[in-house]
């Protein structure tokens, strides 16, 4: 193990996720360890199974046990607190999560949005790697999440996802989970991201839209419906997406 292997541990509403990376390749060097989130999300329940799953992916690797760990988070995470909470316990806003965190772990760790962590693991490993410029990665999902990069750097905590349109927090019209509450067809949904991709269009005049999420390995039914004057490309890293960005981000290679 060297300074380019990290832990990335990823938690989301439904699961939590951990690996060990090697940041010089964004290969998994060991198994991907999933456990299911805590019912309600609380803040004692959810560090108490990180701390279990790390305790896993540590013990699977050698020198698993004094290597970096960077933690994703669905919210905004502003100098180690949560000040939002998405799919989890309201109690986390406000919280000094990443000090929780490490107190419960017992190490030191890294801290990001899990939106942040996606695009930058696309920046370091995947559709983003190389590409100058303004890069919007959106994931797709039951709310829409959003990473900023220029040149590669990421500008945190953007939450795009918010945008007002047509008087509307427009995830609520155009996240998936919205095309499968109101079972949309693919032409329907696209409709309406291609309202959200416009204005994202005119607001950033960006190099290139990354389509993350789940829903990113059907892109073939709705972006070629999308007519816009920014490339528009899946994602290239899904379900590990949060474990490499926040592995990535565990060494400082981002400087947020």
């Amino acid at each position: 193990m060297s300074s380019t292997t990290a832990i990335g541990i990823d938690i989301g509403g439904t699961g939590i996720k951990g690996a060990v990376v090697d940041l010089s390749t964004g290969a998994l060097l060991s198994d991907r360890v999933k456990l299911a989130t805590p019912k309600g999300g609380s803040p004692r329940d959810i560090v108490e199974t990180t701390r279990q799953l790390l305790g896993m992916v540590s013990t699977g690797s050698a020198g698993g046990a004094d290597l970096p760990i960077g933690v994703c988070f669905p919210a905004v995470v502003k100098h180690g607190r949560t000040m939002s909470a998405a799919n989890v316990s309201e109690k986390w806003i406000g919280l000094s999560a990443e000090q929780l965190f490490e107190d419960g772990l017992g190490r030191p760790i890294h801290f990001v949005n899990d939106a942040d962590a996606a695009g930058y693991a696309e920046a370091q490993f995947g559709a983003a790697r190389n590409v100058p410029g303004v890069v919007l990665l959106t994931t797709l999902g039951t709310g829409i999440g959003t990473a900023l990069l220029n040149d590669g750097l990421l500008v945190p905590n953007t939450e795009l996802g918010h945008l007002e349109i047509d008087g509307h927090d427009y995830e609520t019209r155009a996240a998936y989970s919205v095309k499968e509450r109101e079972n949309l067809s693919w032409a329907k949904w696209a409709g309406r991201l291609q309202k959200y991709y416009s204005t994202l269009e005119k607001l950033f005049t960006p190099d290139l839209f990354i389509v993350g999420g789940g829903v990113s390995k059907h892109h073939q039914e709705f972006l070629p419906l999308l007519s816009l004057s920014t490339p528009i490309v899946p994602a290239v890293h899904r379900n590990n997406a949060g474990i490499l960005g926040a592995a990535a981000l565990a060494i400082g290679f981002a400087g947020v």
